[in-house]
């Protein structure tokens, strides 16, 4: 009998049940990706993967425990009850854990709105190949790219359906499509490099490889002969790339988990302000064709387009039913999981308000400062909100780009640098996290 994600989680449900279980939930995913690489012209590397892999978590009076397994014969669907309900038993007591009542679990959802799986057919392995090699031709064809590092396509499908003892029973199917080149440029110790890549619900929805490949290919020349900037306290530019992992930390901060657990530089502040008031921070799970899209989380509640930040104030955490149940609260429907792993607090789709003005702008009216294009390493103290992060990107004087700069250190306090965000109007409105170029004022430089 071949088995679908869903009739694999009524199995592993009646498994438990039958362990003696006092409730539990089941979680399935059938999927299958390819990927290749080119280098110089040629195949350099392909791999298919195609899989089945399964979950199940019980509960014995407030004790839990999950195991997990990619062999759905009946028999290891009982040995995985019967070791779950073990270990249960053996678990120290969690008075928040459980699931879901009924009257809290999602109905009637419309996948169809979320387009969240191309219809289209899986592409061929020559089709991908072809992609990959059309940008890695694009970016060896800027002049002064002395190397592709890697130039690649790839698809993936994946078919997810989740079970409880409570009633609960869903799922849905994904699809992913992507292209991605790394350019080098320069040689020995001046070289430098840089990436373009776009991924995708929807296949048609993809940039042209050509775009990429070139977009690739001139990002790694605007970096060569890069140097440090001086020391000192300026503005800071977070460019469109990688502008959103300052949301991030926010969300990080927002996470009901860590203020649960205490360790979050926002624990106090609910209500109160933390973005300029004309920012907003929106999540909406029901954006069609964004990788964050989805009907349901992961312990089945429904989830909902929600004010984070609104005009400027923090309006609430971010929660599962474990986090909600210890503030004394609600779940915002935000449980994300793994096969192997229990619900935890995650975000879906975000957006950040938009300024009215443009990049160049910006530029323009910081004078003087940082452009950060990328960034590496990360300190980020969960208690005080302590900042302090590895960047690159270009020094600015005048409002105009005037030369790459490398190996500095941009620091502040996010709680300082998020009161002063002045956004552009850049960001791009098909990712999951729509976060614009974001300039921040007196942050500390450390380079020569």
């Amino acid at each position: 009998m071949t088995h679908t994600p869903e009739t694999l989680c009524h199995a592993l449900l009646d498994a438990a049940r039958k362990a003696g279980a006092d409730s539990a939930d089941a979680m399935a995913a059938e999927g299958s990706s390819l990927s290749i690489e080119v280098r110089d012209g040629t195949l350099e590397h392909a791999e298919r993967s195609e899989g089945v892999d399964i979950g199940l978590r019980v509960f014995v009076g407030q004790r839990q425990a999950q195991v997990s397994s990619s062999d759905t014969r009946a028999e290891t669907l009982t040995a995985m009850a019967e070791r779950a309900v073990a270990m249960a038993k053996e678990a120290p007591e969690d008075p928040y854990a459980g699931l879901a009542d009924a009257d809290q679990l999602a109905q009637n959802w419309d996948l169809a709105a979320l387009q969240m799986a191309d219809p289209s057919a899986e592409p061929a392995p020559d089709q991908l190949q072809q992609d990959a090699l059309a940008a890695e031709a694009a970016c060896a064809a800027i002049e002064g790219i002395t190397q592709v590092q890697s130039a690649a396509a790839g698809y993936g499908r994946h078919d997810i359906h989740m079970a409880a003892s409570n009633g609960f029973s869903g799922g849905y199917a994904r699809t992913s499509r992507s292209i991605s080149c790394v350019g080098i440029a320069g040689t020995g110790t001046g070289m430098e490099r840089d990436y373009d890549g776009d991924t995708r619900t929807y296949q048609s929805d993809l940039r042209s490889a050509d775009e990429i490949g070139h977009t690739a290919g001139t990002r790694a020349i605007e970096r060569l002969n890069a140097r440090r900037p001086k020391t000192g306290a300026y503005p800071v530019l977070f460019d469109e790339r990688i502008s959103s992992s300052l949301i991030g930390h926010l969300l990080g901060a927002a996470n009901g988990a860590a203020v649960a657990r205490g360790s979050s530089w926002l624990k106090d502040r609910l209500g109160a302000q933390i973005l300029p008031e004309t920012l907003s921070v929106i999540e909406d799970p029901f954006r069609p064709r964004v990788s964050g899209s989805r009907p349901f989380d992961g312990e089945g509640l429904p989830t909902q387009k929600r004010a984070i930040v609104e005009n400027g104030v923090l309006t609430g955490w971010t929660m599962d039913l474990a986090s909600a149940r210890k503030l004394g609260l609600h779940s915002t429907g935000n449980a994300a999981r793994g096969i192997g792993s229990v619900p935890s607090p995650s975000n879906w789709n975000i957006a950040l308000t938009e300024g009215d003005k443009t990049r160049a702008d910006l530029l323009r009216d910081m004078g003087t400062g940082l452009l950060v294009t990328s960034m590496i390493g990360s300190t980020i103290n969960p208690n005080t909100g302590d900042y302090s992060r590895g960047a690159s990107g270009f020094w600015v004087e005048n409002g105009e780009i005037q030369y790459p700069v490398n190996e500095v250190t941009i620091a502040g306090n996010l709680l300082d640098m998020l009161k002063t965000l002045v956004p552009a109007n850049d960001a791009r409105g098909h990712l999951s996290r729509v976060v614009p170029s974001l300039l921040v004022e007196g942050m500390t430089l450390a380079g020569e």
